[in-house]
Protein backbone atom coordinates (compact mmCIF):
# COMPACT_ATOMS: atom_id res chain seq x y z
CA UNK A 1 0.00 0.00 0.00
CA UNK A 2 2.78 2.24 0.57
CA UNK A 3 4.53 1.64 -2.27
CA UNK A 4 0.92 2.40 -4.55
CA UNK A 5 1.00 5.96 -2.22
CA UNK A 6 5.07 6.53 -3.65
CA UNK A 7 4.12 5.57 -6.64
CA UNK A 8 0.94 8.22 -6.67
CA UNK A 9 2.74 11.12 -5.25
CA UNK A 10 5.58 10.60 -7.78
CA UNK A 11 3.31 10.56 -10.35
CA UNK A 12 1.84 13.83 -9.64
CA UNK A 13 4.62 15.49 -9.01
CA UNK A 14 5.31 14.66 -12.59
CA UNK A 15 2.26 16.37 -13.78
CA UNK A 16 2.47 18.84 -11.88
CA UNK A 17 6.44 19.57 -12.91
CA UNK A 18 5.06 19.18 -16.78
CA UNK A 19 1.99 21.67 -16.53
CA UNK A 20 4.26 24.49 -14.82
CA UNK A 21 6.79 23.90 -18.10
CA UNK A 22 3.54 24.20 -20.02
CA UNK A 23 2.20 27.28 -18.44
CA UNK A 24 5.81 29.02 -19.13
CA UNK A 25 6.18 28.01 -22.61
CA UNK A 26 2.87 29.70 -22.97
CA UNK A 27 3.52 32.67 -21.73
CA UNK A 28 7.21 32.63 -23.08
CA UNK A 29 4.80 31.95 -26.72
CA UNK A 30 2.50 35.06 -25.76
CA UNK A 31 3.75 37.89 -28.44
CA UNK A 32 5.09 41.27 -26.54
CA UNK A 33 2.64 43.80 -25.90
CA UNK A 34 3.10 46.43 -28.96
CA UNK A 35 4.07 49.55 -28.27
CA UNK A 36 1.81 52.51 -29.03
CA UNK A 37 2.27 54.25 -32.47
CA UNK A 38 3.18 57.73 -31.09
CA UNK A 39 3.52 59.13 -34.25
CA UNK A 40 -0.33 59.15 -34.66
CA UNK A 41 -1.38 59.86 -31.55
CA UNK A 42 -2.64 63.67 -32.53
CA UNK A 43 -4.72 62.97 -35.22
CA UNK A 44 -6.05 58.91 -34.33
CA UNK A 45 -9.66 58.13 -33.11
CA UNK A 46 -9.89 56.78 -29.26
CA UNK A 47 -6.98 58.75 -27.55
CA UNK A 48 -7.18 59.94 -23.93
CA UNK A 49 -6.80 63.88 -23.58
CA UNK A 50 -6.10 65.31 -19.97
CA UNK A 51 -6.02 69.29 -19.58
CA UNK A 52 -5.14 70.30 -16.43
CA UNK A 53 -4.25 74.15 -15.28
CA UNK A 54 -1.47 74.74 -12.62
CA UNK A 55 -0.62 77.90 -10.36
CA UNK A 56 2.34 77.83 -9.15
CA UNK A 57 2.61 78.03 -5.80
CA UNK A 58 4.78 81.64 -3.89
CA UNK A 59 6.87 79.03 -1.58
CA UNK A 60 8.64 77.24 -4.22
CA UNK A 61 10.44 80.73 -5.42
CA UNK A 62 11.85 80.41 -1.69
CA UNK A 63 13.89 77.43 -2.91
CA UNK A 64 17.36 78.56 -4.29
CA UNK A 65 17.89 78.85 -7.68
CA UNK A 66 19.78 76.07 -7.69
CA UNK A 67 17.02 73.72 -6.55
CA UNK A 68 14.95 75.19 -9.10
CA UNK A 69 17.02 74.02 -11.33
CA UNK A 70 16.99 70.35 -10.25
CA UNK A 71 12.94 70.94 -10.01
CA UNK A 72 13.12 71.71 -13.57
CA UNK A 73 15.73 68.47 -14.37
CA UNK A 74 13.63 66.33 -12.26
CA UNK A 75 10.29 67.41 -14.38
CA UNK A 76 12.10 66.74 -17.67
CA UNK A 77 13.39 63.49 -16.49
CA UNK A 78 9.54 61.99 -16.16
CA UNK A 79 8.77 63.17 -19.63
CA UNK A 80 11.73 61.28 -20.93
CA UNK A 81 10.38 58.30 -19.00
CA UNK A 82 6.91 58.61 -20.63
CA UNK A 83 7.79 59.24 -23.82
CA UNK A 84 6.82 55.99 -25.56
CA UNK A 85 3.62 55.76 -23.14
CA UNK A 86 2.11 59.31 -23.64
CA UNK A 87 2.38 62.60 -25.69
CA UNK A 88 2.82 65.54 -23.00
CA UNK A 89 3.14 68.87 -23.96
CA UNK A 90 3.24 71.89 -21.95
CA UNK A 91 2.01 75.83 -22.63
CA UNK A 92 2.27 78.97 -20.68
CA UNK A 93 -0.67 80.86 -19.22
CA UNK A 94 1.15 83.18 -16.74
CA UNK A 95 0.24 86.87 -17.88
CA UNK A 96 -2.68 85.40 -19.50
CA UNK A 97 -4.77 83.81 -16.87
CA UNK A 98 -5.08 84.53 -13.54
CA UNK A 99 -6.13 81.29 -11.97
CA UNK A 100 -3.20 79.97 -14.05
CA UNK A 101 0.40 79.77 -14.56
CA UNK A 102 0.88 77.01 -17.33
CA UNK A 103 -1.49 74.03 -18.64
CA UNK A 104 -0.72 70.26 -19.44
CA UNK A 105 -2.04 68.09 -22.74
CA UNK A 106 -1.39 64.46 -22.15
CA UNK A 107 -2.72 62.30 -24.54
CA UNK A 108 -2.34 58.37 -24.38
CA UNK A 109 -3.91 55.25 -25.63
CA UNK A 110 -4.63 54.07 -21.82
CA UNK A 111 -5.80 56.38 -19.79
CA UNK A 112 -3.58 54.64 -16.55
CA UNK A 113 -0.64 55.90 -18.55
CA UNK A 114 -1.95 59.09 -18.31
CA UNK A 115 -2.34 59.22 -14.40
CA UNK A 116 0.89 57.26 -14.28
CA UNK A 117 2.69 60.06 -15.69
CA UNK A 118 0.71 63.23 -13.61
CA UNK A 119 1.66 61.30 -10.18
CA UNK A 120 5.16 61.10 -11.13
CA UNK A 121 4.70 64.66 -12.44
CA UNK A 122 3.40 66.09 -8.68
CA UNK A 123 6.02 63.80 -7.67
CA UNK A 124 8.54 66.08 -8.81
CA UNK A 125 9.42 69.42 -6.69
CA UNK A 126 8.42 71.62 -9.03
CA UNK A 127 5.08 69.43 -9.37
CA UNK A 128 4.43 69.53 -5.67
CA UNK A 129 4.75 73.05 -5.92
CA UNK A 130 1.38 73.69 -8.39
CA UNK A 131 -1.76 74.26 -7.44
CA UNK A 132 -4.31 72.15 -9.90
CA UNK A 133 -6.67 74.84 -10.68
CA UNK A 134 -8.89 72.58 -13.53
CA UNK A 135 -8.76 69.34 -14.85
CA UNK A 136 -11.05 68.21 -18.02
CA UNK A 137 -10.72 64.74 -19.60
CA UNK A 138 -11.83 63.73 -23.18
CA UNK A 139 -11.25 61.22 -26.05
CA UNK A 140 -11.25 61.98 -29.63
CA UNK A 141 -13.79 60.10 -32.03
CA UNK A 142 -13.98 59.77 -35.75
CA UNK A 143 -16.70 63.09 -37.17
CA UNK A 144 -20.53 62.05 -35.81
CA UNK A 145 -22.83 64.64 -38.03
CA UNK A 146 -20.49 66.12 -40.84
CA UNK A 147 -19.34 63.33 -42.21
CA UNK A 148 -19.29 61.71 -46.26
CA UNK A 149 -22.78 60.27 -45.47
CA UNK A 150 -25.14 62.33 -43.76
CA UNK A 151 -23.51 65.55 -45.03
CA UNK A 152 -21.12 65.06 -48.24
CA UNK A 153 -20.92 68.66 -49.19
CA UNK A 154 -20.04 70.49 -45.95
CA UNK A 155 -17.54 67.18 -45.15
CA UNK A 156 -15.98 67.90 -48.04
CA UNK A 157 -15.69 71.35 -47.60
CA UNK A 158 -14.57 70.27 -43.42
CA UNK A 159 -11.95 67.56 -44.20
CA UNK A 160 -10.74 69.96 -47.12
CA UNK A 161 -9.94 72.95 -44.89
CA UNK A 162 -5.53 73.43 -44.76
CA UNK A 163 -4.56 75.30 -41.90
CA UNK A 164 -1.89 77.80 -44.18
CA UNK A 165 -1.11 80.39 -42.05
CA UNK A 166 2.19 80.83 -39.95
CA UNK A 167 3.04 78.03 -37.35
CA UNK A 168 0.68 78.80 -34.14
CA UNK A 169 1.83 80.79 -31.19
CA UNK A 170 -1.39 80.22 -29.00
CA UNK A 171 -3.40 77.46 -28.39
CA UNK A 172 -7.13 77.71 -26.62
CA UNK A 173 -9.01 75.20 -24.62
CA UNK A 174 -12.65 75.81 -24.31
CA UNK A 175 -14.77 73.98 -22.69
CA UNK A 176 -18.31 72.68 -23.23
CA UNK A 177 -21.86 71.67 -22.00
CA UNK A 178 -24.63 70.93 -23.37
CA UNK A 179 -28.24 70.68 -21.60
CA UNK A 180 -30.48 68.11 -21.67
CA UNK A 181 -32.96 69.52 -24.88
CA UNK A 182 -29.67 69.02 -27.02
CA UNK A 183 -29.53 65.25 -25.78
CA UNK A 184 -33.19 64.83 -26.64
CA UNK A 185 -32.92 65.96 -30.11
CA UNK A 186 -33.23 63.30 -32.72
CA UNK A 187 -30.40 62.64 -34.34
CA UNK A 188 -31.52 64.22 -37.74
CA UNK A 189 -31.83 67.66 -35.42
CA UNK A 190 -28.76 67.37 -34.34
CA UNK A 191 -27.30 67.20 -37.64
CA UNK A 192 -29.26 70.17 -39.14
CA UNK A 193 -27.96 72.73 -35.80
CA UNK A 194 -24.28 71.52 -36.47
CA UNK A 195 -24.68 72.06 -39.99
CA UNK A 196 -25.57 75.33 -39.21
CA UNK A 197 -22.95 75.46 -36.94
CA UNK A 198 -20.42 74.50 -39.27
CA UNK A 199 -21.04 76.13 -42.04
CA UNK A 200 -19.87 79.37 -40.79
CA UNK A 201 -16.69 78.26 -39.37
CA UNK A 202 -15.30 76.81 -42.57
CA UNK A 203 -13.67 79.83 -44.00
CA UNK A 204 -11.83 80.73 -40.27
CA UNK A 205 -9.86 77.05 -40.37
CA UNK A 206 -7.11 78.84 -43.23
CA UNK A 207 -6.24 80.36 -39.85
CA UNK A 208 -7.16 78.40 -36.93
CA UNK A 209 -6.63 74.76 -36.38
CA UNK A 210 -9.39 73.01 -34.13
CA UNK A 211 -9.53 69.53 -32.26
CA UNK A 212 -12.46 68.04 -30.51
CA UNK A 213 -13.00 65.54 -27.25
CA UNK A 214 -15.77 64.32 -26.42
CA UNK A 215 -16.14 64.45 -22.38
CA UNK A 216 -19.96 63.18 -21.35
CA UNK A 217 -19.32 60.61 -18.72
CA UNK A 218 -15.81 60.92 -18.30
CA UNK A 219 -16.44 64.65 -16.80
CA UNK A 220 -18.58 66.97 -15.84
CA UNK A 221 -18.39 68.70 -19.37
CA UNK A 222 -19.56 67.16 -22.73
CA UNK A 223 -16.74 68.31 -25.40
CA UNK A 224 -13.43 70.27 -25.22
CA UNK A 225 -12.50 72.19 -27.68
CA UNK A 226 -8.64 73.23 -28.31
CA UNK A 227 -6.99 75.83 -30.87
CA UNK A 228 -4.16 76.46 -32.19
CA UNK A 229 -3.44 79.82 -34.10
CA UNK A 230 -1.05 82.53 -35.18
CA UNK A 231 -3.78 84.84 -35.37
CA UNK A 232 -5.50 85.96 -32.48
CA UNK A 233 -7.93 88.09 -34.62
CA UNK A 234 -8.91 85.39 -36.90
CA UNK A 235 -9.87 83.29 -33.74
CA UNK A 236 -11.72 86.04 -32.26
CA UNK A 237 -13.67 86.21 -35.60
CA UNK A 238 -14.39 82.46 -35.50
CA UNK A 239 -15.40 82.77 -31.69
CA UNK A 240 -17.62 85.43 -33.48
CA UNK A 241 -19.45 83.42 -36.09
CA UNK A 242 -20.04 80.63 -33.37
CA UNK A 243 -21.59 82.78 -31.10
CA UNK A 244 -24.33 83.69 -33.19
CA UNK A 245 -25.76 79.86 -34.31
CA UNK A 246 -28.75 78.64 -32.95
CA UNK A 247 -26.53 75.79 -31.80
CA UNK A 248 -25.86 78.10 -28.69
CA UNK A 249 -29.29 77.98 -26.79
CA UNK A 250 -28.10 74.46 -25.75
CA UNK A 251 -25.46 75.72 -23.95
CA UNK A 252 -25.00 75.26 -20.34
CA UNK A 253 -20.90 75.95 -20.12
CA UNK A 254 -18.72 77.32 -23.08
CA UNK A 255 -15.49 78.14 -21.57
CA UNK A 256 -15.59 78.85 -17.70
CA UNK A 257 -12.58 78.65 -17.55
CA UNK A 258 -11.69 79.74 -21.59
CA UNK A 259 -7.63 78.89 -21.27
CA UNK A 260 -5.08 80.81 -23.50
CA UNK A 261 -1.66 79.79 -23.38
CA UNK A 262 2.01 80.50 -25.35
CA UNK A 263 3.00 77.46 -27.27
CA UNK A 264 6.52 76.38 -26.01
CA UNK A 265 8.47 73.01 -25.29
CA UNK A 266 7.77 71.56 -21.92
CA UNK A 267 11.61 72.25 -20.63
CA UNK A 268 10.85 75.88 -21.56
CA UNK A 269 7.78 76.12 -19.74
CA UNK A 270 9.34 74.59 -16.76
CA UNK A 271 12.04 76.68 -16.67
CA UNK A 272 10.82 80.23 -18.05
CA UNK A 273 8.54 79.27 -14.45
CA UNK A 274 11.26 78.02 -12.28
CA UNK A 275 13.81 80.71 -12.80
CA UNK A 276 11.57 83.87 -13.27
CA UNK A 277 9.35 84.75 -10.58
Amino acid sequence: MRKSTGLLLTFMALLSVGSSQAQQANMDAKPPMAMPDMTKILTAPGVFGNFSTYKVRPDYYKLSMAERKGAAAEVVAVVEKYKDKVKAEAYLTRGFEAQSDFFLRIHSYDMAATQAFLVDFRATRFGMNAEVTENLVGMTKDLNYITKDKSPNLNAGLTGATYRDATPRYAFVIPVKKNADWWNLTDEQRLKEMETHTLPTLANLVNVKRKLYHSTGLDDTDFITYFETADLGAFNNLMLALAKVPENKYHVRWGSPTVLGTIQSFDSVVNTLSMGR
